[in-house]
């Protein structure tokens, strides 16, 4: 393997903003902020995500829907598009 060309593999905190669980893993992700992980007291990079394994609807068996930005209804508007659908097509 040559030296200096790969990026660094280290523990990240990943943290689901949705229900605010956390888990720590190893990655090469470049992160800005940091935190504390309880188990151990260390400080550790930290990665926010809306969806994981705890808050993702195939892993918990509840249908939830996510539109944070309302972007179908942004996409609507913009194209004049209120669900119409052409059949004749």
């Amino acid at each position: 393997m040559k030296k200096g060309i790969h990026p660094e593999y280290r523990p990240v905190v990943f943290m689901d903003t949705s229900d605010g669980s956390r888990f720590l893993i190893n990655s090469t992700i470049q992160c800005k902020e940091t935190t504390t992980w309880e188990e151990d007291g260390q400080e550790y990079p930290l990665f926010k995500t809306e969806i994981s394994r705890t808050s993702h609807p195939f892993y918990t068996g509840k249908m939830k829907f996510v539109d944070s930005a309302g972007r179908v209804e942004k996409f609507q508007k913009k194209y004049n598009w209120a669900g119409k659908v052409d059949r004749d097509q």
